[in-house]
């Protein structure tokens, strides 16, 4: 374990861990865009900026990012130093241009005082920020159904040539996670269409509530070991289902006391 302080709360922290992640234990808001529990540390937005030092470097500072830093027994954090801020607001600025229609932007931005970019404002901009949370969480999930593409100014997130690509079991994992929603799907009936790719959802046998795609049982069942059978009904049926076993179970148990 090591110990250090966070603005002026001294905490303990186990060795290896990122700074964010304590950070964030403690409830300081600290922006950080591209950062998800699941995948490892990217720090691409770089927002989670934080200014350190030590009472052994003499009031020499270092302005790291949070994300990719590990904890350091005696490290003095400032999550709010005021370089810190203003270098925030510079990343958030351009984020603004390069995503002037993203709500969420707007209102990172407006929670920093920021009611229009200083910036000239990217035209027809897709709101997409590049943090690469998508395709990093796609293939942590084993799959590599998107990726970066193209450089410079034409840099974007797309399926191989931009056609329905062959690895997406349709799971949502893209959307669901992206910061600033810009990853789009539709469900009518039981069809659910994403990156222009067509699935089927399936139906619980038991409510009749839509569930995950075949295409995604089929990938759990292979990744897991669990028999394909089983995404025919919904979570919410099986914990019912679990509930009224175990309830059975128990009164079970009650009258095998009683009886002895």
């Amino acid at each position: 374990m090591v110990h250090l302080t966070i603005d002026g709360t001294r905490v303990q922290a186990k060795e290896g861990e990122m700074l964010l992640k304590v950070i964030k234990q403690l409830g300081i808001d600290v922006p950080s865009l591209c950062d998800h529990d699941a995948v490892e540390p990217f720090g691409a937005c770089r927002l989670c900026l934080v200014e350190i030092t030590k009472q052994s470097w003499d009031g020499w500072k270092k302005y790291v990012t949070s994300c990719l830093y590990p904890v350091e027994d005696g490290l003095i954090v400032n999550t709010q130093a005021e370089k810190v801020v203003e270098a925030r607001k510079t990343l958030i600025d351009l984020q603004l241009a390069r995503c002037p229609g993203s709500p969420e932007i707007q209102q990172l931005a407006a929670d920093y005082g920021i009611t229009q970019t200083s910036y000239e404002p990217k035209i027809d901009s897709d709101n997409c920020i590049l943090c690469g949370l998508c395709t990093r969480i796609c293939e942590h999930m084993g799959f590599a159904a998107i990726s970066t593409v193209d450089r410079g100014p034409d840099r974007r997130i797309a399926s191989p040539l931009d056609e329905p690509p062959p690895d997406c079991i349709g799971c949502l994992a893209c959307a669901i996670n992206c910061p600033t929603n810009v990853i789009p799907y539709t469900e009518k009936g039981n069809k659910r269409t994403i990156w222009d790719k067509e699935f089927e959802l399936i139906t619980c046998s038991k409510c009749g509530r839509k569930t995950i795609t075949r295409d995604f049982a089929r990938a759990l069942s292979k990744m897991r070991d669990i028999p394909e059978a089983y995404f025919e009904v919904c979570d919410a049926c099986h914990r019912a289902e679990t509930a009224t076993n175990m309830g059975r179970i128990a009164g079970w148990s009650r009258r095998e006391e009683a009886a002895s």
